[in-house]
Order: C-alpha cells, then structure tokens, then sequence
C-alpha cells in the first residue's frame, strides 16, 4: 500500500527521494509528496496523481535540502486530495509520513481540536503530527516524542518525520507496519519497502516494533520499545536493477508472467534430489515436525487464498491430511476450534499482508503444533515470525495482480505436500512421479506460451462484454476463481468463478450470447461431467472458450477450443493458471486499462 522513503545526506536528496517513490509506485496509491529541509525552512509539496506530478512540481520549484522525507499514499481514511496527502504537518513545524492505521483516531483527534489544534485533512494520519508537536511543545525532545506515541496510537504504523527546528536528523517509529534503515557510506536511508532504496545500499537493518531511531547524515542510534539504545542485525540484500525494470515488455505484469518458468526453477532449487523431496526444506527440524501433522489449517487472502484451495486437494491426495481454509481477514473473528497436532500454514507474497499477519500472531497463542510459511520475501515479518519457511524465490513482483508469486507458491505447496507424505512414509511413488513432473514443469509452461496468439484472436471478443463468467470442476475451481480474479483486477470487467456443476443451480440464469464462459477442461474423470454443463452453456447460447484435452472430442457452434499442453494431472492446476492470465492481460490491453497499478488496489495489503 503507501510507501515511506527518507533520507539524510551530505548531498540533495530531492531527486533521490522522488525516485524511491517510483520505485514503489507498484504497490498502488492516489497522491505523493515531500519534505525537504531547507535553509530557510521545510519544502512541502504534495500532489494528488502519480509521483511524475510530484516531480514536475519538484523541478519547477527546485527545493534543496540534504535531510527528507517522501510518501506515496493509498487512501484509508479520507478521499484521494491533495489536502490528504502525505507528508502532514503540524503548525509548519513537525512533518510526518504514515503508513498504516490509527483505530483510536477519532478519540485522539477530538482531544487535540480540545487542545486547540486545526486539521486539515480528513485523514487518521495527521493527528500524528499534532500529538508530536504537543509533547515537544511539553519539552520532551523528538526521540521522546516518537516514543511517546506508542502508549498512545492504537493500531498499525511506520512513521518518519521531521522537525524545522532540527535540520540534521529524521526520526522514525515502527509498529506492526514495515519500516527499514539502509545504511551508506555518510548518508542513511529509511524506507517501507527494500526495493524504494536498492540502488543507493544493498545494506538493511529491519527494525521491530516498538523501536524509535534517529538518523542523521553521520549515523543513526536505535532504541527499543522500554528507550534502550539497542543494535539490530544489518542483512545484505543485492536487488538487481534487471529485477526492478520492465525490460523490452510493456508492462510488469507482461514481463513477471514469462519469467515463471525461471522462477519456478528457483522454487525447485536445492528443495528436491534425485526422486523425492530433500528433508528440511522448510528449516531444520522441519520433517520431524511435519511427521506428526494430523491435520492442516491456511490462512491467506486473495489470490494466496486460491492456491491454499489448489493445495487442500494436494494435502488429501498425497499426504491424506484433512485441511481448512479460512480467508486471512476472517480467522481470527471466528475463534476456530483447532484439532490436536494441526499445522497452521499462512501464505503470502510480500509477507506484510496485515490480515494474514494478524493471523500468525492470533495463532501463537493457540494450540498449533506449529506455525510454516509460504512467502517470498525472507525479510518479511511473516517470514520472520513464522516457526518455519519456504521461499518461493520469485524475484521481486511489481504488477499488483499477481503472476508468478501464485505459480511458485503453488509449487512450493506441491514441496508441503510431499514432504508431509515424505515424513509419514507414504505414497514413495506417487512422490517421485512429482518430482519427475516437477522437473519437467518449466519447460512445458515454456510451451503454453505459444497459445498467446490464440488467445489474442479471443480476446477482443471479451474485452467488449461487462461480464465473464469462469468454470472448473474439483481442482481446477480455484483455478477458475483465480482467473475470474485476474480478469476483473486489471480489466475491470466483472467476473465470476463457479464450480461448473453449479451451473444448474442458479448461475445459468445469467447465460446468454452477451455472457462469455471460460471453462477449464482438463483429461480427468471430470471430463465428462463437464462436458454436459458446457453443453447447458451452449443450448442457451452462451459463447465457451474451453482450455483443456478434454474438449477434444467436443463441437462448439460458439466459442474456442484451445488444446493445453500434456502435462501429469497433479500439475495441471499450475500449468491451467498461464493462459488465464495472457488471456486478461491481453484484455485488459484492448481495454486500455492501467494493467500494471489497477484502480483502487494495492500490491501489498499492509492495513486490515
């Protein structure tokens, strides 16, 4: 969601800032700005629109400064206005970025109108400068005023800020909400995301909650939550500028669905040998631990959530493990009943996801055998709370609809699931057909690549309908839920998903030539079954585009058929996810839509 980005140097740090701001354009926002410290006083400059704005701006006022802050913002409370943008300001003395949420807002807001203070934004983020102002105003000096907050502010946040008065330091605090110091050669950064300072250090301290820092140009000092100066371990992170750029592709999202079969390469990496699963892959000890799972429970949101359904079907074929999902935003209001020895699994690209993180952290205090990790970033507060983790390595996704963090978190549920039957000894081969399947996987997604121009012959006949309608039977259901997902997020074209024998039952009202269904028709003992709810479809004059073998045999008088590549059955889910999602992409590029930063969404979900 909102990104943070500050710095204090020995040189200007303007254009600095502004392109950390674009780094992290991709995780979505409304409006940006910045402060600068000048010599005459604070730059303050907000826009409302994307960061090039903010940067005109910046060029048609050239403020200079060598100590700043910089904010992307993706509007919680207040509408997008300039007004609500970040950074705030308290009386032209105190300036603060804020990511996050402020539940008591309201209560403390009333307070400081009690006191005298004007707002002028509509925003849960501006108190936070007006309480910093009244406890320096009480003659507590900044790094107290930081610290202050914490017994105060209910909620989530990462703030960085500065004072007028001050012009050599900016002051952060973290709570639940991702914050991180990157360290340079007489200049310090802070920043929400690694990726918004990557190419200025690949030296990061991530901080914890309840630390309060100060940073200047010559150093920084760390205290923790009871304002002990403490040290944090620096972690070296090379994000190369290849990772982080679109390359020859037009967008991040065209770019990050190619680059799958490499990135499922990676997932594989080091985690299977010769004809099985390796042991420990998730972390030493982990085998012992999986041997005695008796049950699984995912927690995870959006399309994370799809592959927890992929993977539930996994767990019972190959582990003979019962699971339960829940959507992350869910769990932890439904006080669930949790069986002897169950697993809890969480899954999550950026590993900030608040819901899913709320989640982990309910769950510590409840009976699980244990706490795993699917994530895909090692510095992540999920991945670093979780008792044991495995990296997808998919390299840094900057599209917010997601392409190979799904395929890879597939694949590294398809490693859970093995290692479990692994750790039971059972199902020997049954696991080395994986594996072998596994191996081959790549190539035959390489494969699938070629449908492209199939697909592109399709798709204008989508892109000019409001509504798709999405079928699968069995596993292959959260595949067509993934992509009715992948379809409205970036084309905006509502769509829905449902289980095709379901069809009967009250989605078939809906049929008719202005409805387009997608339907997934794998070789399977479904087959069949799916081939008479296509032919429902079809009597009602409903336009089908069928991927699968299956509609081999079958004569659509309107629609496609587009044959798959062969590929073991197990797999078919991952390898079903890749046409789905040239076929919204393509659609979304005849729409003319923003494919890369879709309206009203963020790449990385950091509020609940």
């Amino acid at each position: 969601m909102c990104g943070i980005i500050a710095a204090a140097t020995e040189r200007s740090v303007g254009k600095l800032l502004v392109q950390g701001l674009h780094k992290m354009e991709y995780r979505g926002y409304d409006s940006a700005g910045i402060a600068l410290h000048q010599e005459d006083g604070v730059a303050h400059l907000r826009t409302l629109g994307k960061v090039n704005l903010l940067e005109e701006r910046m060029i048609q006022e050239k403020p200079k400064g060598k100590v700043g802050i910089a904010h992307t913002r993706w509007a919680t409370h207040g509408e997008p206005s300039e007004f609500n943008a970040h950074p705030h300001r308290s009386k032209n003395r105190v300036f603060i970025v804020h990511n996050g949420i402020i539940e008591n807002y309201l209560d403390l807001k009333a307070g400081l109108i009690k006191a005298g203070y004007a707002f002028e934004s509509q925003t849960d983020s501006e108190l936070i400068a007006h309480m910093i102002d009244s406890f320096l105003n009480e003659g507590k000096t900044m790094i107290e005023s930081m610290h202050a907050l914490r017994g105060l502010l209910e909620g989530a946040y990462a703030i960085a800020a500065i004072d007028k008065e001050d012009a050599d330091n900016f002051y952060l605090a973290r709570n639940k909400s991702p914050l991180l110091l990157g360290l340079g050669e007489k200049e310090y950064f802070a920043a929400s995301d690694p990726l918004a300072i990557s190419e200025l250090t690949n030296e990061f301290i991530f901080l914890e909650d309840g630390d309060t820092v100060i940073v200047s140009a010559s150093g920084f000092e760390i205290f923790d939550q009871n304002q002990k100066t403490i040290n944090r371990d620096i972690t070296k992170l090379d994000i190369s500028a290849e990772a982080s750029s679109k390359g020859d592709f037009k967008h991040f999202m065209e770019k990050e669905i190619f680059e799958q079969p490499q990135a499922i390469t990676n997932t594989l990496d080091g985690r299977v040998g010769g004809e099985d699963v390796l042991e420990n892959i998730f972390g030493e000890g982990s085998s012992k631990l999986l041997a005695e799972v008796k049950r699984i429970q995912i927690v995870a949101a959006g399309t994370s959530l799809h592959a927890g359904r992929v993977a539930a079907n996994w767990f019972s074929a190959i582990s003979q493990v019962p699971t339960q999902i829940d959507f992350a935003s869910e769990y932890t209001y439904k006080n669930p009943y949790i069986d002897q020895n169950t697993l809890l699994v969480t899954i999550s690209q950026s590993g900030e996801t608040a819901d899913t993180l709320t989640s982990l952290r309910h769950a510590k205090n409840q009976s699980y055998l244990g706490s795993l990790t699917i994530c895909n970033v090692p510095t992540s507060s999920i991945a670093r709370e979780s008792d044991f983790i495995l990296l997808t390595n998919a390299g840094p996704e900057i599209g917010v609809a997601s392409t190979k963090a799904f395929t890879t978190q597939l694949v590294a549920l398809m490693l859970l699931a093995m290692s479990i039957a692994k750790a039971k000894d059972i199902n020997p081969k049954l696991r080395t057909r994986i594996t072998s399947a596994l191996r081959a996987l790549p190539e035959i997604i390489e494969e699938s690549f070629n449908l492209k121009s199939i697909i592109q012959e399709i798709a204008p006949k989508i892109a000019e309908k409001d509504n798709a309608l999405f079928l699968g039977r069995g596993i292959f259901y959260p595949i067509a839920k993934e992509g009715a997902l992948k379809l409205k997020e970036i084309s905006y074209i509502h769509a829905e998903a449902y289980p095709a024998g379901e069809l009967k039952h009250g989605p078939l009202a809906l049929i008719d030539e202005n409805m387009p269904v997608i339907a997934l028709a794998p070789e399977s003992e479904l087959a069949e079954k799916l081939v008479s709810n296509l032919e429902e479809v079809k009597a009602r004059g409903g336009t089908l585009y069928v991927f699968g073998n299956a509609a081999g045999n079958m004569q659509i008088n309107s629609g496609e058929l587009i044959t798959m590549p062969d590929c073991d059955f197990l797999l078919t889910p991952i390898l079903f996810t890749i046409p789905l999602q040239i076929l919204s992409y393509e659609v979304a590029l005849l729409r003319g839509t923003d494919i890369d930063q879709p309206r009203n969404l963020a790449k990385s979900v950091t509020v609940e």
